[in-house]
This record gives structure tokens, sequence and C-alpha cells, in this order.
């Protein structure tokens, strides 16, 4: 049992180094439009203009 929790807890620890990571890549505006899928969603990407339906005015 005391080996599957150091197991656990050290994969808990790189979980969270990874994550710590991943977040600071993130930050980074050039490393960014290569790991972040956001851009493509939002259509950023396309450099097509489309007309937006403005509602609630």
């Amino acid at each position: 049992m005391k080996r599957t929790e150091e197991i656990l807890i050290k994969l808990i620890v790189m979980q969270f180094i990874f994550l710590l990571l991943a977040q600071a890549l993130l930050t980074q505006e050039p490393v960014a439009r290569y790991l972040s899928k956001v851009v493509y969603y939002e259509g950023v990407t396309k450099g097509v203009l489309t007309n937006i339906l403005e509602t609630g005015k």
C-alpha cells in the first residue's frame, strides 16, 4: 500500500509541474499561437471578414 501511495504522489507532483509548464507556455504569445486551438475556433487565422448579426441594441 505504501508503494502505491508513493507512486501516486510522484504522479501528482509530475502532473502539477506539467500544468505549470503548460500555463507558462500559454502566456507567451508566439508560443501560444501553436499550442492553443482557440484561435482556430474563433476564426482568427482565416483572415476572412464575415457579416455579423448584432442583437440587443
